[in-house]
């Protein structure tokens, strides 16, 4: 049986809440943005390890060819999303970055129409704009304050268009990987893409202060293990879509925690961008109620999951079980 809708939300909002700590923490570390995502998925495997003889037993046996390369793919679009968003936090505000690299619905609305033929009604789409309005508000605002902050909100749209693509995959193979399978999986294959090109790159892996140790693994725990691997199993019941929608919640506790940690108190722009942020959302949640599919509840651990029968768009945009 499938979670109710309202545990499911409940687990998305927590999730949010989780992931508002990640552009706090990135902006608080002196490390480089490579080393900073190699670490934080790093270590986050390394926490995921002792659970492997519980929930990992028999996994490899399990996963075919094309699984391990999804989970490749997979890990190379997260790698490479730490890296442009971390990046973006040198050169722009913690508000912006969180808000412009939380435009993921632009990318996913077109991303999850093509490879699974998911539609989204006209009433929805207009809950889309009023975020993508709020976004250019807040971009806006940084064109007028200088060119280096600009190109910060460059580089959080792209880490927008590559995390997309690492949900959309997510979306795919999560039908039959495991919650554990996969999450480690992805999180091993994207610390050595960051590790490889940190080497690469000639930025140095060590040494670092204990301060920056203690950031790694508070990135590691709440962020990435308390949010992504929470957003990765409600990928497997509601689409690629909606998670991205929600994320944008983001930037409320992104923007609370920074005024409290940085004293970054928003500007007008940004507090008129946040709230047709956030009425984007609650309209797209409101109107686009997708019925949860009947699946089979999920261990951890579980192997290969049955794959489900293709949900069918209904007229209003939402969905229908075929």
């Amino acid at each position: 049986m499938a979670p109710s809708r309202l545990f499911v939300y409940a687990v998305l909002a927590l999730a949010v809440l989780m992931i508002s700590t990640s552009p706090i923490l990135a902006k608080l570390s002196t490390a480089p943005p490579p080393v900073l995502a190699a670490y934080r998925l790093g270590l986050a495997v390394l926490l995921m390890l002792p659970f492997y003889p519980l929930w990992g037993r028999g996994m490899r046996a399990r996963l075919s060819r094309r699984d391990w390369l999804y989970a490749l793919l997979a890990g190379f679009f997260l790698a490479w999303h730490f890296v442009v968003w971390f990046a973006s936090l040198r050169y722009t505000s913690v508000a912006s970055s969180t808000v412009l690299v939380t435009l993921q619905p632009l990318f996913s609305l077109v991303g999850a129409y093509w490879l699974f033929g998911e539609r989204v009604g006209r009433r929805a789409l207009a809950g889309v704009a009023l975020t993508l309005a709020g976004s250019l508000l807040i971009g806006w605002g940084d064109v007028r304050v200088g060119g280096m902050a600009f190109w910060g909100d460059v580089l959080a749209l792209l880490g927008a268009a590559l995390v997309t693509a690492y949900w959309l995959i997510g979306q795919h193979v999560r039908q039959r990987l495991s919650l554990y399978a996969y999450t480690l999986l992805v999180y091993a294959s994207s610390t050595l893409w960051l590790v490889g090109y940190a080497v690469v790159g000639g930025y140095p892996l060590f040494p670092y202060p204990m301060r920056e140790w203690a950031l790694f693994f508070l990135l590691a725990l709440l962020p990435t293990l308390l949010g992504h691997t929470l957003m990765n199993w409600l990928i497997r019941w509601v689409s690629a879509n909606v998670i991205s929608m929600s994320i944008l919640g983001e930037p409320v506790g992104a923007a609370f925690l920074a005024y409290w940690v940085f004293g970054e108190v928003p500007t007008w722009t940004q507090f008129l961008g946040a709230a047709l942020i956030l009425g984007g959302i609650a309209w797209f949640l409101a109107v686009h109620r997708p019925a949860l599919p009947e699946r089979r509840s999920e261990d951890p651990g579980e192997g290969v999951a049955a794959r489900p029968a293709r949900p069918e768009p209904g007229a209003d945009g939402g969905w229908r079980e075929a």
